[in-house]
């Protein structure tokens, strides 16, 4: 399996954004047309794109479809997610030409249902999202946007997504995202241990090259790119090169 480098795009209203720890009051909005960001990246050699819809995230629904099939059109592999709470959400981002649907909210609170869709349309075709934040000696899984606490933990569902047949995670540190500070590389190193088989993707706080290098020595197959990309930190090419 390859290491991939996966640029990331943010949307909120159409248009691309980050937040601060996944803080909604916390907004930095970016110049850039999602879809000419979108071919920009795909003209540097990107395979993968990975497509956020903050909106959605937050209501539970596919705000920002359009704007995600019209930069599916960009030629790179497409996962997105945010707002994906049923099977017909999963499927409507099939048509709209996504290859993976990140599920986040819906894989903590609903794993059956999740399991039962890969079941169907086949593991490889989806991103289980556990995105997360250390609280009181455990990795706590917060949901909605990042704005619902929830009962389980990193440690208990990573593992059984692994035993389902799972085969993408995303996870983040929360307390990272956006706040250009490193991969937390204990976290990946620790998720190498409890879910071997998962091809897991690093994401929040990314500032150099050298933190994707260390990210693919602690076992991660891959790298989300947000901020780092849009404020010109490195290039997308020399990320490729990692």
């Amino acid at each position: 399996m390859n290491f991939e480098v996966i640029p990331a795009i943010d949307l909120r209203g159409g248009q691309v954004v980050r937040l601060r720890q996944g803080d909604y009051a916390q907004e930095t909005r970016y110049d850039s047309d999602p879809r000419d960001l979108a071919a920009r990246y795909a003209n540097a050699g990107a395979r993968w794109l990975h497509i956020v819809d903050l909106d959605g995230a937050r209501a539970g629904d596919l705000s920002n479809l359009a704007v995600i099939e019209a930069m599916a059109k960009a030629g790179m592999h497409v996962q997105a997610g945010g707002g994906v709470r049923s099977e017909e959400n999963v499927l409507r981002l099939f048509a709209a030409g996504v290859t993976r649907v990140v599920v986040g909210s819906v894989a903590i609170r609903d794993p059956k249902s999740v399991a039962a869709w890969m079941n169907r349309h086949g593991a490889d075709r989806f991103t289980i999202a556990l995105d997360t934040r250390w609280r009181d000696g455990y990795w706590s899984l917060p949901s909605a946007g990042w704005t619902e606490e929830e009962t389980r933990t990193l440690d208990e569902l990573a593992p059984w997504y692994a035993e389902k047949g799972a085969r993408h995670l995303l996870c983040t540190d929360i307390d990272r995202d956006g706040m250009l500070a490193g991969f937390n590389i204990d976290l990946y190193r620790h998720l190498n241990q409890v879910a071997p088989k998962l091809a897991v993707q690093a994401s929040g706080g990314v500032r150099s090259l050298e933190d994707i290098r260390a990210a693919r020595n602690a076992g991660a197959r891959g790298v989300i790119l947000g901020r780092a990309l849009l404020e010109g930190r490195f290039t997308l090419d020399g990320a490729l090169a990692c």
